[in-house]
């Protein structure tokens, strides 16, 4: 069968979704596009605008980022007529959605930076909405991912930047689909597979259509599941699984009494869901309030900041029982509360008289993670207290019969609690649609008998003698060697964090102290922290970071938060270290800062600015954090706390981060097989686990093997032919790199083990940045190259570690060096090789030639390229300033701003550098992008991997 050609692909696209109610509309350009959303804007509001009328709504349209659009979008709109009288109208039918009016077009022609033309748009009310990016069938949907990435950077912001409303985009290949939010900052890792209700997946493009680009269900969408995410200003769109969890809870809630659980897996983003879910009953004329549950302080604190993030303002957090009852009480429509707080509120006499008007009214309870605290007492208070209630539940480990604990009711699971699960979405599902990783579990540890034999210590069984050995120094020592050595292979040079959980409070604080004494050492610079509270040393049946949240005043002087003395001295001592570190003021001392001190960590955590966080029972539940890709396990865990744990590392970030590593110190193998099964099947290991080592030896043998296929040997990839051959040798050498990406991680990873030594990696390296280093210049000019599509991950090549202070120590060497000229070959080949160095290695060359002989002392080199660099900066600046009339104070002001902030400036900001002001308007936006270019092309050159602290 011959390869489908795009034109057709797009021609059945256009003839399916006129049958599916869309209107066809001729639209070359602009013009059309704004003739066209003149009437469709009439039509819809049952009113005739004026040209001048019109020009005002253009103005409300043109002003604002894609987010402020996308608010712009959703509001009820005003302008004054050309009479004087008031008129309001809207865009958007958010109510009823299927009222919209739909049409479609193709082949949109708009001119920015560059000329672009657009595949298949779809119009709702005459504004574009939807687009479509198709490419013919074989090649990666990436580039069509890629090819809408170029567009917002080239045509989408241009003129009345009218597809910058531009709410959902699909690509597509015909054989498989994707969607995604208008979310430029996301990668291709954050685009969507649509699926029916059973999570199975609808990739081909013709039932996508049919399912999800439907008239009124896109409509819904767009109306009802696309989020304004407030605190990054950025849209989110639910995924299928929340879209139809979100649909049968709000379904249950108009239909049924009954209650309900929800079971999507740890990492798949519940948090989302249940935001959306309480957003929109909330505003169900038959319910009063909804109440959202959490079990512990911690998590109350952050599940509000992530609703408030999701719509500001949504939510407060109730801080007290007294601003829990006035909430209860007063108008508040949906509150975010702990437990505990909830249970003192319903069960003290003073409380009674003021909730006893709320007692009938119709109020939804949704549980987060209604696996823990809830099974028990406390549920059923608040069960009998409100008389006219509806409870949900949200899990990630549901509790069945296998992972029950036994208390004074028996054994509970969540069906006896919460009833009938209304969708279930578990990890092998997730993993199967790429929403979470896989886990790479190594179980590191052997221990020898007085006989010699060798085995594996299981501490579930109580004995003293294998106690003792767990806890012993010696064995500490080993891991936290074994640890030091290893972290920067798992974390790749630290671009990811770890955490380490330990068995006890009295454990933790023994690996803390050997992590200390061995940076004192000058072992290693690992940035440490911890948190604990009170565990007893034992096997943990839950995971569950659980805070006791009110201490009164006289326990507070004995035991905050359960420490007995000696575990709060030390973790006072350790948050003075942490202090030192970061220059903050946390401790103890009250519950306020203690918490300040949680929530600090958290957010240094996901900034990558702690390498390992040590942890006993908190940070395992609840907590989310994209950059941290490894976990370290001193610990018992089985069940739902296993996966609950091992869930921290296995959120999709990028393509380096290709899997959560779990490094196991305890024979956890049956636990994780057992925990598996419960919230899968007996089958699902290889598709939750990764393969071993000697598996992806083996692909990248057959990776290797293809890359020899098209090209033979390094030089040979001087001698392609065309850009479809150097499309050919990219993605050959691409997935070598992410084989090895992987292989990387394993602490077993040899060179010695592949059919390619390090060496031979390092010159194929080379000639792969060459591409893309080409691909990048010939991107300023006005061709079209297939290769402008392509991703080349340069992030799987990136070592920070390899820098100029690097490179000068090698020259330092140099100057001594026998075999001088096989020694500079080398290095002028590693800065080839690296690319933090490509925009310095002319300079760095340079130097080399003309300074570097003259330097007799090696100790000297520091110094004189410091020198010949100041130099060759301040020249550079100078050209930079006079090639384009600019002011150099303001440039040196803009420059150091852009350092600090790691912000691009504005295009205004960039104009007001001129010397003799704005050019004409229409050469703004060109003039304006070429000095930002040379901006940042002197930053990447000066300052940015110059290797200094």
């Amino acid at each position: 069968m011959t390869t489908q050609p795009e034109q057709v692909l797009e021609n059945n696209l256009v003839t399916q979704l006129q049958l599916l109610g869309y209107t066809y509309v001729p639209i070359k350009d602009e013009r059309d596009l704004l003739g066209n959303l003149k009437l469709q804007l009439e039509k819809h509001n049952g009113i005739v605008f004026t040209e001048l009328e019109f020009q005002r709504v253009l103005n409300i349209l043109s002003k604002g980022s894609v987010f402020d659009k996308a608010v712009t979008l959703r509001e009820k709109q005003h302008i004054v007529r050309d009479n004087g009288e008031d008129l309001y109208f809207d865009f958007l039918n958010q109510e009823n959605w299927c009222q919209n009016l739909f049409q479609v077009t193709n082949q949109v022609t708009m001119e920015g930076k560059y000329k672009n033309r657009y595949d298949v748009t779809l119009l709702i009310n005459g504004l574009p909405l939807v687009q479509i990016e198709l490419k013919r069938r074989g090649i990666e949907l990436k580039e069509a991912f890629n090819q809408t990435n170029r567009y917002h950077r080239h045509s989408y912001g241009a003129s009345l930047a009218l597809f910058q409303f531009i709410q959902i985009f699909v690509i597509s290949n015909g054989v498989n689909t994707k969607y995604y939010a208008n979310n430029k900052s996301q990668s291709f890792k954050q685009t969507f597979f649509w699926s029916d209700p059973n999570n199975k997946l609808i990739t081909q493009l013709d039932k996508f259509t049919f399912s999800f680009l439907d008239t009124c269900h896109v409509s819904k969408m767009i109306c009802k599941y696309i989020v304004l995410n407030q605190t990054y200003k950025v849209l989110m769109v639910l995924r299928p699984y929340q879209y139809y969890a979100v649909e049968a809870l709000i379904d249950r809630v108009k239909n049924s009494t009954k209650n309900g659980y929800v079971w999507h897996t740890t990492g798949s983003g519940k948090t989302l869901t249940s935001f959306k879910a309480s957003q929109i009953i909330m505003n169900m004329p038959e319910v009063k309030k909804v109440v959202f549950v959490v079990d512990r302080r911690d998590l109350d604190y952050q599940t509000s900041k992530e609703f408030n993030g999701f719509s500001k303002g949504s939510v407060d957090s109730t801080e007290s029982t007294d601003i829990l009852v006035r909430q209860l009480e007063d108008n508040t429509k949906l509150i975010v509360t702990t437990i505990q707080k909830l249970n003192t509120a319903i069960s003290k006499k003073r409380h009674e008289y003021r909730l006893k008007s709320v007692k009938s009214e119709r109020i939804i309870f949704i549980f987060d993670e209604c696996h823990r605290s809830q099974f028990g007492e406390t549920h059923k208070r608040i069960e009998n207290y409100f008389e006219d209630t509806q409870f949900f539940g949200f899990t990630g480990t549901p509790i069945f019969a296998d992972n029950a604990v036994k208390n004074e009711h028996g054994k509970r699971t969540t069906h006896e609690l919460f009833g009938e699960c209304l969708h279930k979405y578990v990890i092998t599902d997730a993993i199967k649609d790429e929403n979470v990783l896989k886990f790479s579990v190594e179980y590191v540890g052997r221990y020898q008998n007085k006989d010699g034999s060798r085995t594996n210590i299981d501490i579930e069984v109580e004995d003293i003698d294998r106690e003792e050995l767990m806890r012993s120094p010696a064995r500490l020592g080993k891991i936290a060697d074994y640890i030091v050595a290893n972290h920067d292979r798992k974390t790749h040079s630290r671009e990811f964090t770890a955490m380490f959980c330990v068995s006890s409070v009295d454990v933790l604080i023994q690996y803390y102290e050997l992590f200390k004494s061995k940076k004192k050492a000058g072992e290693h610079n690992l940035r440490i922290a911890t948190i604990f509270s009170y565990a007893a040393n034992e096997a943990d049946r839950d995971a569950d970071g659980f805070l006791p949240e009110e201490v009164s005043v006289v326990e507070e002087a004995k035991a905050l938060y359960g420490l007995n003395v000696h575990s709060r001295e030390k973790l006072d001592e350790f948050i003075e270290d942490y202090n030192g570190m970061f220059q903050t003021n946390f401790s103890t001392r009250d519950s306020v800062s203690f918490y300040n001190y949680y929530n600090d960590i958290s957010k240094r955590v996901k900034a990558r600015e702690i390498d390992i966080l040590l942890v006993v029972n908190m940070f395992l539940t609840g907590f989310d954090s994209k950059p941290l890709n490894t976990l370290y396990v001193d610990k018992n865990l089985k069940f739902h706390g296993l996966i609950q744990a091992y869930s921290r590392t296995n959120r999709v970030l990028n393509e380096q981060k290709s899997q959560g590593n779990i490094v196991v110190f305890r024979n956890l193998k049956q636990a994780t097989d057992d925990a598996i099964t419960l919230f899968s099947n007996k089958d699902a290991r290889e598709v939750i686990l990764m393969e071993p080592y000697e598996d992806y030896v083996k692909r990248f043998e057959a990776a290797y093997e293809h890359l020899q296929q098209v090209t033979p040997t390094v030089d040979s990839v001087n001698d392609l032919r065309s850009e479809e051959e150097d499309l050919e040798f990219v993605k050959a050498f691409r997935e070598v790199m992410r084989v090895k990406n992987v292989l990387t991680t394993f602490s077993d990873f040899c060179f010695e083990d592949l059919p390619m030594d390090e060496q031979l990696f390092d010159d194929y390296k080379s000639k792969y940045l060459d591409l893309h280093d080409k691909v990048k210049s010939d991107s300023q000019k006005e061709k079209v190259s297939i290769l402008d599509d392509v991703d080349f991950e340069l992030e799987l090549i990136h070592k920070d570690e390899i820098n100029v202070v690097y490179i000068l120590k090698l020259l330092a060497n140099l100057k001594d060096n026998p075999d001088k000229e096989r020694r500079h070959a080398e290095i002028v080949k590693l800065i080839a090789g690296e690319t933090q160095l490509r925009s310095k290695r002319e300079l760095i060359e340079k130097f080399i030639r003309e300074n570097l002989p003259a330097i007799e002392d090696s100790d000297a080199i520091p110094d004189a390229f410091e020198r010949f660099w100041t130099e060759e900066q301040q020249q550079a600046f100078m050209k930079l300033c006079s090639d384009e009339n600019l002011l150099f104070d303001k440039v040196e002001k803009i420059i150091s701003d852009y350092i600090f902030t790691q912000r691009e400036p504005l295009r205004d900001e960039i104009l007001k550098l001129r010397n003799d002001g704005n050019p004409p308007v229409k050469e703004r936006k060109l003039v304006s992008e070429r000095i930002l270019s040379k901006i940042k092309g002197f930053f990447d050159t000066f300052i940015s991997g110059m290797g200094v602290e």
